[in-house]
């Protein structure tokens, strides 16, 4: 079982089946504003979706493709991130989050983030961390600004969202620029 502490207040822990329905509840409270930027959120219609995404993730940790955990915060679930994809190949991993909009503006989720890559160049010895942010999506793309990453891009219409496209901007990491931070 994946549990990382953070700090005093913050630790990622690997979801399981029983963290289902208060994952549905904290995604069912949020719906209208978690709507505007993840595509996913109207395809959660009860918790057994959220019980399927968590059996999704525990396979993709299973198979060592991806490693998403529950954000606790003083215990409480109050969101997730991880690792969406984990290219060995290329030793590249790509970073999602998504958190409870009454905890936002705390300082939690660059919390998070910044563990996340300090565990993936420190333990998985990754070499790029990648974060995709829709481009109009301000307070996502502040975290990786924040945390020094480049913006690499913009990819032109990458993502539907229900009844449009979005540009997605890309940033990235590298393994050698971490360290100098």
């Amino acid at each position: 079982m994946f549990i990382h502490e953070v700090d005093d207040d913050i630790a990622l822990k690997l979801l399981d089946e029983n963290d289902g329905e208060t994952l549905f509840q904290l995604t069912d409270n949020s719906r209208d504003y978690l709507r505007e930027w993840l595509p996913w959120v109207d395809g959660t219609k009860t918790a057994d979706d959220s019980k399927e995404f968590i059996r999704h993730i525990l396979k993709m940790y299973t198979e060592q493709k991806g490693l998403t955990a529950g954000i606790l915060f003083n215990g409480q679930l109050i969101g997730t991130a991880g690792f969406n994809t984990l290219d060995w190949s290329n030793n590249i991993g790509t970073i999602g989050y998504w958190m409870d909009q009454g905890f936002q503006g705390n300082g939690i989720m660059t919390r998070v983030v910044r563990a996340l890559i300090d565990y993936a160049f420190q333990e998985l010895k990754l070499n790029r961390i990648e974060i995709r942010a829709a481009f109009e999506n301000r307070k996502s793309r502040a975290i990786p600004e924040r945390l020094g990453f480049t913006q690499e891009g913009k990819v032109r219409q990458a993502e539907w969202l229900y009844d449009h496209y979005v540009d997605l901007v890309i940033y990235g990491m590298l393994a050698c620029e971490w360290e100098q931070n």
